[in-house]
């Protein structure tokens, strides 16, 4: 196969100079090369995971836990003192994505956790790091989480923390806001929050730190409270109200008198505990954990209680050591990345009866969820209970995304029982499509938590009380469904596509929810549609293709930064990556041109910026946690999308040929069982 470009112009029509994609055999090579190496990753469970990099909080953080609990490790605190200054920025503040900038949270987090660890105030790296917090706002300006952990240490006034009344979780359904209209995450850290807000168990500090230098115009009870609306009538301003409101009923509390306070405390203690049950930890994830052990041990709960012993455990279970630095998880993606890599391993030649293949695919049926969990509240529809999570195990909370992407896995390898395989496919996507939203499109966890004015409570600056139905999720589904057999007729798919059609954004392009951004959203949305079989020659489309073009970088890739979530009008720009090139080059293979110049000069960049090993080199952020707040490194992104992006470019060039020689690879397709009657809700 020879593959040369026509002409020597760019998308935008900039003069470029000739060139030519290898040679087919390098094409061969590199995919020959990416799969020796992802099966090599191949845990001996069957499994695969990358580690999951992120910024410097939860090592800050967990200093300032051990701190506040008063049993300091000198030595791991010399090692987390390493890792938080070598994430330090030349201006002397810390970022939440890779180069992106100095921001508040990071960055006064990082100068408190140094302070702590007996750093000198005077240090040059403290004194730049006191100037940047100084220059953002300083402490005023942290969200309601930061504020909390420093009250616990008696460095903010609780008066000015945002009340977490222990009521909400007795607050039914039938009350239009309540505890199970926010999303699954803010379920499982706010929990344990508010039984920390009802005990507020400020331990002083033995070596004395203050933060009295953090705030810009002194420590003033004016830069302390939360800022109201402009507007009088807002519901920011109500939920301001009711939050003083919740604090005059704190002197009840204390007098002993509020009359549902010990009932809802009571439950908080008990939901916490029931889900630690089937989870490595709480939620299986840092922040929920951490608040967790915190309000155990506000609870009274001694430290060699089992509970206590258990939930040190997972938190420890989260942290590389090395003799020098230490770094923490947020939490562990096997699942996700074992379903991944056995798709990008199928599609790329590997035979579904492949041992690696089916070691995976039998390691995914064992995680299968069988057990009706939080979901069930929002969405008591009569299936089965199945789905998948993220994690190892977190048995409470399955979501959407995951399980489409297992389904994608598994439809793929039949394994040694296929009948366990089918029964097992057949209860996840019943599941899965029980869960399609109200306005067509799926969330990750729960259906319709979609109330905004929750957003509008003071303790929500996290940006992520909301669960909201996301394009790229809903796309992933269509995927699965076209691969399927199921048409466009179906009623739930019809939903779904004009939900998708309504999610377009002006230029053409898709908001990633789950991954960054534009190039994300996009891609896999095209993805979806081409499975499907939809003409992809209508203008709608062809405005997508348009803007994949218009954003690829002179060296053949693409790349986009955090900062779109924060301003669209960065959409598209940002180092290269291999990641994200491998999505964009996925999205124009949709259109089914091998010889389209874009698509040949993406293919270009992936094998020239391929390691020899079979590994790619990505230092950018292009995972998604919350919006604005918390970006992840996949770190097997790197290695597994481009693999299946060069394998999706050879099977669209061998179909053309044959195409082009008169051959059809045309195949029958069945409706699957479960999607032949739309599911029954109750």
């Amino acid at each position: 196969m020879s593959v040369t470009s026509q002409d020597g112009h760019s998308a935008n029509g900039a003069s470029k100079p000739d060139f030519e994609v290898r040679p087919h055999v390098d094409l061969e090579t590199a995919i020959h090369r990416s799969q020796s190496f992802l099966l090599k990753e191949q845990k001996p469970e069957g499994y695969w995971v990358g580690e999951l990099i992120v910024d410097s909080t939860l090592v800050s953080d967990t200093i300032a836990y051990h701190h506040w609990n008063g049993k300091v490790d000198m030595e791991w605190q010399r090692k987390a003192v390493n890792h938080i200054f070598s994430m330090q920025l030349p201006d002397g503040g810390w970022n939440i994505y890779y180069g992106g900038p100095a921001e508040i949270n990071a960055t006064v987090k990082a100068y408190l956790a140094l302070k702590l660890a007996g750093v000198p105030v005077m240090d040059p790296r403290m004194l730049r790091a006191r100037s940047v917090a100084l220059s953002m706002g300083g402490v005023p300006r942290m969200n309601t989480f930061s504020k909390l952990y420093l009250a616990l240490l008696g460095l903010f006034p609780w008066n000015y923390v945002p009340t977490i009344p222990c009521e909400v979780i007795l607050i039914g359904k039938w009350f239009h806001v309540n505890f199970y209209e926010m999303s699954s995450w803010s379920r499982s850290m706010l929990v344990p929050l508010a039984i920390i807000n009802h005990f507020k168990p400020t331990r002083k500090l033995q070596n004395q730190v203050k933060l009295d230098e953090l705030y810009p115009e002194g420590y003033h009870e004016r830069d302390l409270a939360l800022p109201p609306d402009p507007e009088f009538l807002t519901f920011r301003n109500f939920f301001l109200w009711l939050d003083k409101l919740h604090k005059f009923a704190e002197l009840w509390v204390q007098a002993g008198i509020h009359p549902f306070r010990r009932r809802a405390l009571k439950k908080c203690e008990h939901w916490m505990l029931e889900r630690f049950e089937g989870s490595n930890g709480l939620a299986a994830i840092f922040p929920a954990m951490l608040n967790s052990l915190i309000a155990l041990k506000a609870l009274g709960y001694p430290g060699d209680h089992p509970e206590v012993k258990r939930a040190e455990k997972e938190l420890k279970n989260l942290e590389h050591e090395t003799a020098d630095t230490v770094r923490i998880e947020p939490c562990f993606s096997p699942v996700w990345d074992t379903a991944i890599v056995a798709i990008c391993l199928h599609e790329s030649g590997i035979p579904s009866d492949h041992p690696a293949l089916k070691k995976s695919a039998e390691w995914l049926i064992d995680k299968e969820i069988r057990f009706r969990g939080d979901w069930y509240f929002k969405n008591p529809v009569d299936v089965e209970p199945s789905g998948w999570v993220f994690e190892f195990e977190n048995k409470w909370n399955p979501d959407v995304d995951d399980t489409a992407m297992v389904l994608l896995a598994l439809r793929k390898i039949p394994t040694s029982d296929v009948k366990r395989r089918d029964e097992c496919f057949q209860r996840g996507l019943k599941w899965m499509m029980a869960f399609q939203c109200k306005d067509g499109g799926w969330a990750a966890f729960d259906k319709d938590c979609t109330k905004g004015i929750l957003e509008k409570v003071p303790f929500a600056d996290h940006n992520a009380m909301l669960d909201p139905e996301c394009a790229d999720i809903t796309a992933r589904i269509l995927e699965l469904l076209g691969y399927e057999g199921v048409g466009v007729d179906h009623p739930q798919i019809k939903k779904a596509l004009q939900f998708i059609q309504e999610e377009q954004e002006d230029d053409g392009s898709w908001y990633g929810r789950w991954g960054v951004n534009y190039i994300y959203g996009t891609w896999q949305v095209l993805r979806g549609l081409r499975a499907l079989n939809i003409n992809m020659n209508q203008p709608w489309l062809l405005k997508a293709r348009d803007w994949l073009e218009s954003v690829q970088h002179e060296d053949g890739g693409w790349g986009e930064r955090c900062n779109t979530y924060d301003d669209p009008v960065f959409k598209g720009q940002g180092p290269s990556t291999a990641s994200q090139t491998a999505w964009a080059v996925m999205g124009l293979c949709t259109f089914d041109d091998p010889q389209r110049p874009s698509l040949m000069r993406g293919i270009d960049y992936l094998i020239k910026t391929q390691n020899s090993d079979g590994s790619w080199t990505e230092h950018e952020i292009t995972g998604t946690g919350f919006p604005r707040v918390f970006y992840l490194k996949y770190d097997m992104y790197r290695n597994s999308w481009p693999l299946l992006a060069l394998a999706t470019y050879r099977n669209l060039y061998a179909s053309s040929e044959k195409t082009a020689n008169g051959h059809t690879n045309g195949h029958s397709v069945q409706l699957p069982e479960a999607l032949k009657t739309p599911p029954a809700f109750k």
